[in-house]
């Protein structure tokens, strides 16, 4: 079993219900999904930008990402409906935790200047969505290898009703927030 999903199991769980005063442990916010996305602009003119922004996705992850086409058509970007833009990846149970426990102890204290993320990127529904700015603060990702930097968007999607019930989870799951 996974050393953060234990540790939500036997530590966060019970704090959690003394301080929200839950009567069920079902009640009790966990993470559901985590869904990784990156957006490849440049795959309008150059398919080949894809396809290395999925080979690194799929090593980030650990899992094949789906190849995300664009609804509209926008001729200020020579964009078509249905071309190839971007790739996603939805993780769950098992594979969920262990990219959650790799991102709070691994990669985000590799970004630069890092002084903790922003508290302001909840949803209101107790989701959290948190931009990272390179790909390279992932250890699958080799520095020699990258011929362009890209940018993803991570999205935590918990069970939690209020933002307030979500930032307690992701602080005791350990998200390094700002003070």
């Amino acid at each position: 079993m996974n050393r953060l999903r234990e540790k939500y199991i036997k530590d966060i769980t019970p704090a959690l219900m003394s301080k929200f005063n839950y009567k069920s442990v079902m009640e009790v916010p966990k993470v559901e999904k985590i869904v990784i996305n990156i957006g490849v602009g440049d795959a309008v003119q150059n398919a080949k930008a894809l396809d290395t922004a999925v080979e690194e996705l799929t090593q980030i992850t650990g899992q094949k990402p789906v190849v995300t086409r664009a609804k509209k058509s926008i001729a200020g970007f020579r964009l078509r409906e249905g071309m190839a833009i971007g790739a996603k990846v939805t993780l769950r149970g098992e594979r969920m935790y262990q990219f959650l426990d790799k991102l709070i102890a691994v990669s985000l204290p590799r970004v630069r200047d890092f002084r903790g993320i922003s508290t302001k990127s909840f949803d209101g529904r107790g989701n959290y969505t948190l931009g990272v700015k390179e790909q390279l603060i992932f250890p699958e990702i080799d520095y020699d290898k990258v011929n362009k930097v890209r940018g993803m968007d991570i999205v935590i999607v918990t069970t939690a009703k209020t933002d307030e019930e979500s930032r307690e989870l992701l602080t005791q799951l350990g998200m390094p927030f700002q003070k």
